[in-house]
């Protein structure tokens, strides 16, 4: 009788036993893929904040405002570049003028669509060149170190070292730009900050087992850096160009305000400004309108940073 006990017992506790490691693998294995991935957490917690949430709403509004500046041209009936003198400063609401019309009979709600355009396109475009060019220098530099990374970083200071409203405002009496030559002028004073936060992300990177892993693989310097570090450089990135765009449509508007900018009868909220100092006191709107475009963007886009910035941090917990 305990020979048969014995006998069943390991007959029957055996197979019970891998049934019981496999039943917990598989559990594992389930929740592995049902664990959220880290820009999904990160989606998470930005919904949970709800400023974030509402500049985020505001910022959405305020492109398609801008993009769909042809389709408000045809509501309006009216052209971004053409007026009518014997309407000008008209108030808002009247003679069929939404927003009413500037100095020169223009529809200023037609106008600031188009301007929308143009600020916002060249903030971008100087957001995403200033970052191709600080990206690529603090990931050699970061990742090389030694000489390499002396040099840089010394021509990264003497950069940031030129006074850029001074050099801009002499350029502007040899040279007035469009807007993409605007946005390359102010990528070029403005990649050296996302070069040196690279720079010190992938100081932290370069030694990972992974990037061992990729080395040992044979992998290249290049693919290491663009395929392994900097990818993982990217929630830094994201934050680091919803901050900037505030700072880029302000100096866009400042530049165009100042004189060097886009040219007239090109719109831009900053050159609309430049044209409404004359007026405020004959139409407040006129100098009203485009400053609250700007302020209403670069708050919303400042906010909706903040909140990335928070949602990307690994560091906090759902």
């Amino acid at each position: 009788m305990v020979q048969q006990t014995e006998i069943v017992n390991e007959t029957v506790g055996q197979p019970r036993s891998e049934r019981v490691l496999g039943d917990a693998a598989s559990q594992t294995r389930s929740k592995l893929r049902s664990t959220p991935g880290f820009y999904a957490r990160a989606w998470r917690r930005l919904r949970r904040d709800k400023v974030a949430m509402v500049a985020l709403v505001v910022c959405v509004v305020v492109v398609l405002f801008a993009l769909g500046a042809p389709v408000i041209a045809r509501i309006t009936g009216h052209s971004y570049d053409i007026g009518d003198l014997r309407a000008n400063l008209v108030a808002p609401g009247e003679q069929g003028y939404i927003l009413g019309t500037d100095a020169n009979g223009r529809d200023i709600l037609t106008r600031l669509a188009y301007g929308g355009r143009i600020s916002l396109m060249v903030a971008w475009l100087s957001a995403l060149v200033a970052l191709a060019v600080g990206g690529t220098v603090g990931s050699i530099a970061g990742y090389y170190g030694g000489f390499i990374d002396s040099a840089l970083m010394r021509f990264v200071d003497v950069i940031i070292a030129i006074p850029g409203i001074t050099l801009l405002l002499l350029l502007s009496t040899l040279w007035r730009p469009g807007p993409v030559g605007l946005a390359l002028v102010i990528a070029a004073l403005g990649w050296t900050s996302i070069a040196r936060l690279v720079r010190g992300e992938v100081l932290s990177l370069k030694n990972r087992d992974y990037v061992d892993a990729a080395r040992v693989t044979g992998a290249t310097n290049s693919r290491i850096i663009y395929r392994h570090i900097f990818p993982n450089v990217l929630s830094l990135v994201i934050v680091w160009i919803s901050l900037a765009i505030p700072g880029l449509i302000i100096a866009e508007a400042s530049l165009s305000y100042l004189g060097f900018g886009v040219r007239i009868p090109i719109p831009s909220w900053g050159n609309m400004l430049d044209e409404a100092k004359e007026f405020y006191r004959s139409s407040w709107t006129y100098v009203f309108l485009p400053g609250v475009a700007i302020y209403i963007t670069a708050l919303g886009f400042n906010l909706l940073g903040n909140g990335l910035r928070d949602a990307l941090d690994p560091r906090l917990n759902d």
